[in-house]
């Protein structure tokens, strides 16, 4: 047992913030163009209708699926460093090939897809990064980095937008550099400030990055993925032991649901707004954007919240919790009134009247804002008569709307930071690089099939069935909790080597 020196806690702790702005910039890079991806697809492809956008949205989370596996293989037999420069390098470049989309004669907006499905997979490198700060932590150190890791993220995700809001300042045509043929503009500035946040990262991991790892009890250890091929060959006793993969399979659920209701919540909230109270697509983007906001920075509090919370409580009763509070947001949100809600009349031309594919519901919130702005023409406002249950079903008030996204907003975020802490707990000193893969690429499957889940059951059935069977959905989940909740234990716990 090797006490850790102040030199190498400090430089673990420099190692981790390393972590902490990687997530940041990962998630920087999806959001910063996403309200511009729509007018920007409308320029360079006239061909592209708002299917096509679906799928480029989706082919984000795609990537990253298919990324997230990958890279954590990679990083259980090799230095992290190799994966995370390589995956950093593939956004970079992804980055800039989406600002040359434009050059091509034909075909554009598949080049915008192969940009975006790249992006995604270079964000595949969160699993890396989670599972790195697995390692590197403490038992009582995790909750905490887990915490901070996935309120960088949300800050990602809240700054992005507001970047690309400043960028518009340049304005459509800017300027163009015509010896490189590179065009910078309202749509291309963005990405390319997203490179160069990935170019620094790169110089970052370099220049601070160091590989650590620590037991559960904060006392040194040699690295798995150690640097310079030395190592001890001196097997880690505090590893051995197998991993409960029944608990390792239910967390992959447990946290496959929480993205999964929270990309139903994130992609109703325009179409929902618009037929329940009869918002223009203007006002709805305007209205939920403040909404969303708002949310985003509930998230950030409630983050640093469960830090302290956990330690009093534990991280299984804050998940049970939190599945609660997702629970009641979504049961608010069934009709129990008796008013109708705006119906859309038959006299208005079917044409006029907002349809909504598959293809766009794969879109969230933030696609939906970029298309209607988009959109300046008048247009009725109501539920569609083509939604057939728009005839029979109680409209949703306004004040169970906005208390359901306070209360999903505040369970998402402690659901989220306990699943994956919990997650990393249970899989104790064993590489965590494909576990977290899994549990990566389940996040984003999830995100796929969220809004095509809603697309489906929503437009056809109602919100009444919608939101029904994602209570049922989470009920199933608390009951798996309740099931496992007594494996789902730290390795060292389960193995008698700590109290819990």
């Amino acid at each position: 047992d090797v006490v850790e020196t102040q030199e190498h806690y400090r430089s673990r702790w420099r190692s981790i913030w390393i972590m902490y702005l990687t997530m940041f910039l990962s998630s920087v890079g999806f959001s910063i163009v996403i309200m511009s991806v729509w007018p920007y697809l409308q320029k360079i492809d006239p061909t592209a209708d708002a299917s096509f956008l679906g799928w480029i949205i989706a082919s984000y989370s795609i990537g990253q699926m298919v990324a997230s596996p990958l890279f954590g293989l990679w990083s259980n037999y090799r230095p992290r460093k190799e994966p995370l420069v390589i995956s950093t390098a593939i956004s970079v470049a992804a980055n800039c090939l989406y600002a040359y989309v434009h050059v091509p004669r034909s075909h554009n907006k598949y080049y915008m897809l192969t940009a975006r499905a790249l992006v995604g997979f270079g964000a595949g490198n969160v699993a890396v990064v989670r599972s790195y700060i697995a390692g590197a932590t403490s038992l009582t150190e995790r909750t905490s980095a887990m915490a901070n890791t996935s309120a960088c993220q949300a800050v990602g995700f809240i700054l992005g937008p507001v970047f690309q809001t400043c960028f518009t300042l340049i304005g459509e045509e800017g300027v163009t550099w015509k010896s490189i043929r590179l065009q910078l503009n309202m749509y291309t500035v963005p990405v390319l400030f997203g490179a160069l946040l990935g170019i620094i990262n790169i110089i970052l991991i370099f220049a601070i990055f160091r590989e650590h790892r620590v037991d559960d009890m904060g006392r040194q250890r040699n690295s798995v993925n150690f640097e310079g091929g030395e190592e001890s060959g001196v097997p880690d006793q505090d590893a051995e032991g197998n991993v409960d993969h029944v608990a390792v399979v239910a967390i992959n659920f447990l946290f496959f649901v929480i993205l999964f209701v929270f990309a139903v919540f994130e992609t109703i909230a325009t179409p929902l707004t618009m037929d329940m109270y009869s918002w223009t697509r203007e006002k709805a983007v305007f209205y939920n954007g403040i909404i969303l906001s708002a949310i985003g920075v509930e998230s950030v509090i409630a983050f640093m919240v469960v830090k302290t919370l956990s330690k009093k409580t534990g991280e299984r009763a804050i998940l049970h919790g939190g599945l609660l509070i997702i629970l009641i947001g979504f049961f608010i949100l069934l009709p129990w009134g008796r008013k109708l809600p705006n119906i859309q009349w038959q006299e208005i031309k079917n044409n006029s009247i907002p349809q909504t594919t598959p293809s766009e519901m794969l879109m969230p919130f933030w696609s939906w804002q970029a298309m209607q702005l988009s959109s300046n023409h008048s247009e009725p406002a109501g539920c569609p008569i083509t939604q057939s249950w728009c005839l029979n079903t109680p409209m949703i008030y306004l004040a169970q709307y906005i208390s359901s996204d306070i209360l999903i907003g505040l369970g998402y975020p402690v659901c989220n930071v306990m699943s994956y802490t919990l997650y990393s707990k249970i899989l104790g000193p064993k590489p965590q690089g494909v576990y977290m893969g899994w549990l990566t690429a389940s996040g984003s499957g999830a995100r796929i099939l969220g809004p095509v889940f809603v697309s489906q059951i929503y437009t056809h059935l109602g919100p009444r069935w919608a939101f029904s069977l994602i209570c049922g959905i989470v009920v199933v989940s608390l009951l798996l909790l309740e099931i496992v909740y007594k494996r789902l234990i730290a390795f060292s716990v389960r193995y008698g080597r700590m109290q819990e």
